[in-house]
């Protein structure tokens, strides 16, 4: 059984290994090109581990750099802040910016992404503990299995008291072999089964309460009776599963969970704001941007660092790392309310992608396009294969389309691969297909007539 001590040693310490130049290679796996923007947030990362090696009289003194990416959709903001993520196992969440400001002065709640993000970082604290301790929980589930297949019926003053203690002894380790050996997996026995008196009930806020962060089955099981015990008769293999999943949650106390889901949130939570140019405000008398101006000036104490309610506790914001995004083709950074600028002191400029880039996005990142259709293809025993020059002529097309039309990136590339593969996609099965080969010519006679219909382009591409 590992102690939390060591359990956040541990994060700790896999965050040490992960330097600048590892974490540019690592994002360099699954994004193409924008140079800029990794370093910028590989540092942002690393200064999270630097920051916890001072001494502690200055590590509340150090805030985090936070980022604001500039550039049109479909360039890999959001892939680059998601991956940043997921590589540190740091809580993350995405919101957009523009949902705050989507139905006037009475939109969503700013303080809600907080809320949101310690939800999520509980879930992922306690799926991890939960492996962690399920080896000792599944020990412990093993000996409550046994008590319940040869339970001890042994008198204190039995003159045979010592015979028949060692009878059962060996009996039990006898039924211990045959149980490991999955040899009564089948075999039937009553266990007792706890179920919450509250599971009955399903409470559904009305609109407007969800900013009231309010845990209505606690409130309820503290007033009701907390448990209900019912005996059922199941299988040796499903009472292993069920008590295991018991022992995990006594070993995995909440008490415990919230503590280092805590933890996690205020050093290393990552918030990503897309669309942050949305409530950049242009004119500060019409009414919308009135609405803008508050949006930013709410996010402000939060980006500043604040406490904020949720259902867990008080959540400092402080050392959250924010990076926002946004297109900024009509708004500036500049636009921004000043207080809200000086907190998002490192600005990237993110680079429209070019021919070359689709090239690479389509073959070399470790989820590229080609080789999720491949595998989707090998599903039906179909090998999927493109040629150099179809791939190359995918990247034209795909370039093409962004000027002719709205820049939407990398993701104009899925649109193009839909329209050239979406007929073999719907004939599958089919015995007569067993390998396809795209060839370039496969690429110009389904998307071509796309691209020169100017009616047809813009609802298809």
């Amino acid at each position: 059984m590992k102690t939390m001590e060591e359990y956040r040693h541990k994060s700790i310490n896999d965050l040490a290994v992960l330097t600048p130049s590892k974490i540019v290679e690592n994002l360099d796996s699954y994004i193409i090109g924008q140079d800029k923007a990794k370093k910028a947030v590989a540092i942002a990362l690393r200064n999270r581990w630097r920051r916890q090696q001072v001494e502690k009289s200055m590590q509340n003194d150090i805030v985090p750099n936070n980022i604001i990416l500039i550039g049109p959709t479909g360039v890999g903001k959001t892939e680059i802040a998601r991956r940043l993520a997921s590589l540190s196992s740091s809580p993350f969440i995405k919101v957009e910016a523009s949902k705050f400001t989507e139905v006037g002065y009475v939109g969503r709640d700013v303080e809600s992404m907080v809320r949101e993000l310690m939800d999520f970082a509980y879930n992922q604290v306690r799926n991890e503990l939960s492996e962690i301790f399920r080896d000792e929980a599944k020990q412990k589930s093993i000996e409550r299995v046994l008590d319940a297949l040869v339970p001890l019926d042994v008198k204190k003053n039995d003159p045979l008291k010592k015979e028949k203690e060692q009878r059962y002894t060996n009996t039990r380790e006898k039924f211990r072999t045959k149980l490991l050996d999955g040899k009564l997996n089948d075999s039937k026995i009553t266990i007792t089964l706890e179920e919450p008196s509250t599971s009955q009930f399903e409470i559904i806020p009305a609109f407007g309460m969800e900013n009231f962060d309010v845990n209505f089955g606690e409130m309820l099981s503290s007033i009701m009776p907390n448990k209900k015990e019912k005996s059922k008769e199941i299988t040796v293999e499903k009472a292993l599963s069920y008590y295991t999943e018991v022992e995990i949650s006594k070993l995995t106390s909440r008490e415990i969970v919230i503590e280092e889901a805590k933890y996690r949130v205020e050093n290393n939570g990552i918030i990503f704001i897309d669309e942050i140019d949305k409530i950049a405000s242009l004119d500060k008398k019409s009414t919308s941007d009135v609405s803008k101006s508050g949006v930013q000036r709410d996010l402000l104490p939060i980006v500043e660092g604040s406490n904020v309610p949720t259902r867990y506790g008080m959540i400092n914001t402080t050392h959250i790392l924010f990076i926002a995004a946004g297109a900024f083709h009509i708004a500036k950074p500049s636009d921004l309310i000043p207080e809200l600028q000086g907190r998002f002191p490192i600005r990237v400029e993110l680079n429209s992608l070019t021919k070359g880039d689709f090239e690479k996005i389509l073959t070399l990142p470790q989820n590229a396009l080609i080789k999720q259709y491949k595998a989707l293809f090998k599903t039906e025993n179909v090998d999927l294969s493109f040629d150099k020059e179809a791939i190359s002529e995918i990247a034209h097309f795909a370039t093409l389309a962004n000027e002719k039309m709205e820049d939407i990136g990398a993701r104009r590339l899925q649109t193009i691969l839909n329209a050239v593969l979406d007929d073999l996609l719907y004939r599958m099965p089919n015995n007569k297909i067993k390998k396809v080969n795209i060839k370039k010519n496969d690429i110009v006679e389904k998307v071509s007539p796309l691209i020169a219909d100017e009616d047809l382009s813009k609802y298809i591409l």
